[in-house]
């Protein structure tokens, strides 16, 4: 067992601590740096498609100053020496090397994960006292920040007024650790936290995915509603004469829900789900090409060359065997598969590169679902250099 939750398993973990209370440990990955320096963070932070803010809190009068980018080299010469920080959403769709990061949290599931944020801070820098409604491993990358904790917070908790950061109007401190490089704190949701930088330092933040019911909702009903036949309509044959006409009554309430219950598959629901929780939330890729079988043979002869299929940085995977139908989820898109693309899965979900060795000669499934993942844009060739 790796040291990433300190002398607890991931069973105690999950059962413990998963979404109930926060866990500090010490070393989660001994003597860790940083894969981005902060001058590489800040290059990030100038291009276009990448979604950074600057905050800025050192002015008394205008404590919570907020920048978004892309930003200039202008910008970061213009800043106070201290007092301020970088936040830069997705890295790990941008370098590969940040991720790798997401292989440590495997024991949680891997369409729950959503992007690592990379934060660079001057000392006293911080975006203020804050809650989140997602859970969030806060890796320290570089240097040394004081984390404190407090009060849970719901939607209805007060607020200071401000456009662009949701600042609790109170902060009572239950805890408070220092971070140093290495070191990793978990937060569940709605936990009060504050982060303040006590020197130069940089601090990854692992999210996860967690739509609310109003998302789901809506988001589902408009799944349905786009693939409902024009014939499928409220319906009331044989209908009783009424003597209030205005009356909606409990017979025709009825009828609704008989409407609404047609709409109940569970195998609907699963591919809704699978295609909703894959889709990304940065638009930072050329648009993705149409799902269309390619050449397997092809595919098994880049195979055979020395090439091996490796996951592309920010691609999102997952599958479900509902009722034993197979359907592989890619970066909001549905495959059709069988059973016989299960070996592939398994290393696919735990972002394992795909060689020769991995698929059996004449495994024609598996050979499709590589090559429509490949014209997908989900997985990318890459040169084995020990092939």
């Amino acid at each position: 067992m790796n040291t990433l939750l300190g002398n607890i398993s991931a069973a105690e973990f999950l059962r413990e601590y998963w979404q109930q209370r926060p866990l500090f440990i010490r070393q989660a990955l001994p003597a860790f740096q940083s894969p981005v320096s902060p001058e590489e963070l800040a290059g990030l932070a100038m291009e276009d498609t990448v979604e950074a803010r600057l905050v800025v809190n050192e002015d008394e009068a205008d404590p919570w100053q907020v920048w978004h980018g892309p930003f200039s080299e202008e910008a970061f010469l213009n800043l106070p020496i201290d007092n301020w920080t970088l936040l830069v959403q997705a890295v790990d769709h941008w370098l590969p090397e940040i991720a790798q990061l997401l292989n440590h949290f495997d024991f949680i599931p891997g369409w729950r994960l959503d992007d690592i944020m990379v934060s660079y801070a001057r000392p006293g820098g911080g975006v203020g006292p804050h809650h989140d409604q997602y859970d969030v491993f806060l890796l320290q990358a570089r240097g040394r920040r004081k984390w404190q904790v407090g009060q849970r917070c719901t939607t209805q908790t007060p607020l200071l007024a401000h456009n662009d950061l949701k600042i609790l109007a109170e902060f009572h401190v239950s805890d408070e650790w220092v971070l140093e490089p290495g070191d990793m704190l978990y937060l569940p949701p709605g936990l009060a936290h504050n982060g303040i930088a006590l020197d130069d330092c940089m601090t990854f933040s692992v999210g996860f995915r967690a739509p609310s019911a109003a998302e789901v909702i809506t988001h589902f009903s408009d799944y349905v509603a786009d693939n409902l036949s024009e014939d499928m309509r409220y319906a009331d044959p044989a209908l009783a004469l009424s003597e209030h006409p205005g009356e909606i009554t409990l017979s025709a309430v009825g009828r609704l829900k008989a409407l609404l219950n047609e709409l109940d598959d569970e195998q609907k629901l699963v591919e809704w789900f699978g295609r909703f929780m894959t889709e990304s939330k940065y638009n930072i890729t050329p648009e993705l090409p149409t799902i269309k079988p390619t050449d397997c043979d092809e595919l098994a002869g880049r195979l055979k060359q020395g090439y091996s299929l490796a996951i592309v940085p920010g691609a999102r995977l997952a599958y479900s065997t509902l009722n034993k139908c197979w359907q592989v989820y890619a970066d909001g898109q549905v495959l059709q598969a069988s059973e016989q693309v299960s070996p592939i899965l398994t290393l696919l979900e735990r972002r394992q590169p795909i060689y020769q060795a991995d698929v059996a000669e004449g495994d024609v499934d598996t050979l499709l679902l590589l090559t429509q993942l490949v014209a997908l844009g989900t997985l990318a060739w890459k040169w084995n250099d020990a092939g």
